[in-house]
């Protein structure tokens, strides 16, 4: 029974797997080209600071994100269908297992983190003699298909005469009316708004605002940057990391509180749970992310690996130092007394 029960949550899973897997497509899509023709302008200073797509970056955060079927495969509000139910033996439960790891891999990669676009104030023409000729803006739309909507030529005239370049949420918009996207609106949700993210918060609904923030924004937008800043903060605050465990925006989480060097909350919820081969690789990333760090340069002189990298991380960087040294000692007892036996 239990075999037949897990098939069955397999196999209802399976239709929600291949729909979200094509949105996550488009996303990614769209997030790549965005970073390529953003390179340019947003090149970091520093060459040697490592980036979320370094494949090093990647597998880190993935290993430290956890893979829980039972979450990432979890029930959700649909139109409800008679169940279906197969019989199995032994070897295709395993290997419909296997599919199942394989699907919520894929359901578990990062969306893309890109900085913010810079603004757009290109004027191409200041045209007076049409000045007053009416009250409205009047927008030329390029609407040819098989543009990337990035390269998309979309202008405005000012009532003044001014003719210039659509800003961005312009820009979104109008794409929008032209090509629309499906769940996203030509207004932002109410939701968005800082008063309602707290009751939402307050609700532990963080992983729908980071999903409906993901179609409505485009990922190098103020919007999106902001609505996920504030997510993370709340999480980091309350200490509700497992809220995003097994999903895919905790890379994402564990990327921006990184960059903050604000990790040891999470590093003692890690503790908490007993997994200290997720601590140890979140520190390992801190020092790869700030290796100028008191905490990294000791690291490396004393060619630290293990268990040692924590102890060396609460000693030099930590503001909880106490609680780290405790838990290292239990984990220390704890696989002493199991090789014992």
């Amino acid at each position: 029974m239990a075999a037949l029960g897990t098939a069955r949550c397999l196999f209802r899973s399976y239709s929600r797997v291949k729909n979200v897997q094509k949105s996550k497509q488009m996303l990614v899509r769209c997030g790549v080209r965005t970073l390529c023709s953003g390179t340019q302008d947003n090149a970091p200073s520093d060459n040697t600071k490592p980036q979320i797509t370094d494949p090093t970056v990647q597998d880190i955060l993935s290993r430290i994100t956890g893979l829980d079927l039972q979450k990432v495969f979890r029930p959700i509000k649909q139109e409800l269908k008679p169940p279906s139910y197969k019989l199995m033996t032994d070897e295709q439960l395993e290997q419909a297992v296997e599919l199942a790891t394989e699907q919520a891999k894929k359901l578990l990669q990062m969306p893309p983190i890109l900085p913010e676009r810079k603004p757009i104030n290109d004027v191409l023409s200041e045209d007076k003699i049409l000045d007053g000729m009416d009250t409205a803006k009047y927008v030329f739309t390029d609407i040819t298909y098989n543009i990337p909507h990035r390269e998309r030529f979309i202008v405005v005239r000012e009532p003044n005469g001014t003719l210039r370049k659509a800003t961005w949420e312009e820009r979104d918009r109008l794409i929008q009316v032209y090509f629309p996207r499906e769940g996203r609106k030509l207004t932002a949700p109410l939701i968005f708004k800082e008063e309602n993210l707290k009751l939402v918060f307050s609700q532990d609904r963080h992983e729908d605002v980071l999903d409906l923030c993901l179609v409505q924004f485009e990922p190098d937008s103020s919007e999106y940057i902001r609505v996920h800043a504030a997510t993370y903060e709340d999480l980091d605050k309350h200490g509700k990391y497992d809220l995003l465990r097994s999903t895919r925006h905790f890379g994402g989480m564990a990327w921006y509180l990184l960059n903050a060097r604000r990790v040891d909350g999470l590093i003692v919820d890690m503790l908490k749970k007993e997994l200290i081969q997720d601590a140890v690789s979140l520190v390992s990333l801190f020092h790869m992310v700030h290796p100028q760090s008191e905490s990294a340069q000791e690291a490396v002189s004393q060619q630290a690996t293990g268990t040692d990298l924590l102890k060396i991380y609460a000693q030099k960087e930590s503001q909880r130092a106490g609680y780290i040294e405790l838990a290292l000692q239990a984990y220390e007892q704890s696989a002493a007394k199991s090789s014992a036996v």
